[in-house]
């Protein structure tokens, strides 16, 4: 009987456990969620629009799901350098020069970029600031 509730006890806290990081995950993507959103509206959303639909040919929409998760391990640096050659979106050519945010900081860029890519028809998922921080680093 002993052993039972031990082995239960047990099972209960691996439960627990599995449950919590799950919760912190989601929590933490809320939070990304909120903060990338208003950081959008502030950097963002003049040009690629309150949808991610995009200006005319001045600024490509963020709605391709096929290309932001082709170039997900490139967003970073894009948010934070900016991005002069041209790329081609849903079968369009953007040639116009993406302006670099040299003063966001890392979580800042983590945050922008979660939220674009789980936004606008995107469900790309979490990416922690420590990926991110990573990706920046190693920006060319």
């Amino acid at each position: 009987m002993r052993k039972y509730i031990i082995t239960i006890a047990f099972l209960f806290s691996v439960i627990f456990v599995i449950i919590s990081c799950q919760n912190q995950e989601t929590i933490d993507l809320q939070n990304y969620m909120s903060n990338g959103k208003e950081l959008y509206r502030t950097k963002c959303q003049n040009c690629h629009g309150e949808n991610g639909e995009g200006l005319g040919q001045l600024a490509p929409p963020l709605t391709d799901t096929l290309f932001l998760k082709t170039n997900k391990t490139r967003l970073a640096c894009i948010i934070r350098n900016g991005i002069e050659e041209s790329i081609v979106i849903n079968g369009k050519t953007y040639k116009e020069k993406m302006p670099a945010f040299p003063e966001l900081a890392d979580i800042d860029v983590a945050q922008v970029m979660v939220y674009i890519t789980n936004s606008f028809g995107n469900n790309q998922g979490f990416v922690p600031y420590s990926k991110v921080s990573i990706q920046l680093q190693n920006c060319k």
